[in-house]
């Protein structure tokens, strides 16, 4: 995900940002779009999508949450930010929207329903840029694409949220380089044991021990993740955004996920620089961040709806 936040040169008008009322373009079934809008100058970046057929978006801007209804396109913010960026989501059984708070080096819980703010912790205070997030039965992982850390959220009975959380040392094959895009993108392996994280400015994949923090990295062959983003593992198979290339690449891992062969790379006339992954039934959904396009409040922006390879 890139980390220049645009500055605009004016401000959206208005308590609520809601999509144009043409972004809705049906596939051939007639069912649900294939391509919708985003409210002009949100600059969105995250992604989450439940067992419902709703999608959740993060605004770089001010973090503003937006919320849409897959089935017409049709959305509405629900949440409004706190002025500083909202980028990685992932949302749980519980309706509950888990967000990377980015240069703001924070993260909070939303209430998906409501847009109540649920807690909010502060993890760091100077040189962060907490990035994409995991949430497993047990905790919510988050990444830090400056520091050579994860940050967890340990649920307690019946997945209560703590008042506090708990970092994470990354170590083993993991080493922090210099500039901002390291740990990106976080998701499970396929038996649930551990974490994969894509570190951005090396292209390597790694598998992680949430229990102490060791990475090892995963082996995909000659393949390298350049700009690697968001990441989604459906049973065996890893879904990786390579952002500024506009590209998803697909692939078959082992359970443990410490190995992984490349089935496909899958590109898109629609794709814009997209970031993250989310799917719904048979369909991957991606919002396009147009690093490459300077953000303006006219901006217009949009996700879009591709096949599973």
């Amino acid at each position: 995900m890139s980390r220049r936040l645009g500055v605009l040169a004016a401000v959206l008008v208005g308590a609520a940002l809601v999509a144009p009322a043409a972004a809705a373009e049906t596939d051939r079934s007639g069912r649900f779009p294939t391509e919708f809008a985003l409210p002009n100058g949100f600059m969105p970046e995250g992604i989450a999508i439940g067992d419902a057929p709703t999608a959740y978006f993060g605004s770089r801007r001010d973090g503003s949450l937006f919320r849409v209804d897959l089935r017409t396109g049709k959305g509405e913010v629900f949440s409004q930010g706190p002025g500083t960026p909202s980028v990685g989501l992932k949302i749980d059984s519980r309706k509950r929207v888990f967000v990377s708070g980015g240069a703001g080096g924070d993260a909070r819980v939303v209430d998906a329903r409501s847009g109540a703010v649920l807690k909010s912790y502060k993890f760091a205070d100077t040189d962060t840029f907490v990035n994409d997030v995991i949430v497993t039965s047990r905790a919510a992982y988050y990444t830090d694409s400056r520091k050579a850390v994860l940050y967890k959220i340990p649920f307690g009975r019946h997945g209560k949220l703590p008042e506090t959380f708990t970092p994470i040392p990354l170590s083993g094959d993991f080493v922090l380089t210099p500039g901002v895009n390291n740990a990106n993108g976080i998701a499970e392996t396929p038996d649930g044991k551990a974490l994969l994280i894509v570190q951005s400015n090396t292209g390597f994949l790694f598998r992680v021990d949430p229990a102490t923090g060791v990475a090892k990295r995963v082996d995909l062959g000659a393949e390298v993740l350049t700009n690697g983003d968001g990441l989604l593992v459906e049973r065996n198979t890893l879904y990786v955004v390579q952002n500024r290339l506009n590209t998803v690449a697909v692939f078959k891992l082992n359970w443990p996920g410490t190995t992984g062969k490349l089935v496909t790379k899958v590109t898109d006339p629609r794709f814009d620089v997209p970031t993250t992954v989310a799917s719904f039934g048979n369909r991957l959904y991606l919002p396009n961040a147009r690093f490459n396009t300077p953000p303006e409040p006219t901006t217009p922006y949009n996700a879009v709806a591709i096949p599973k390879p």
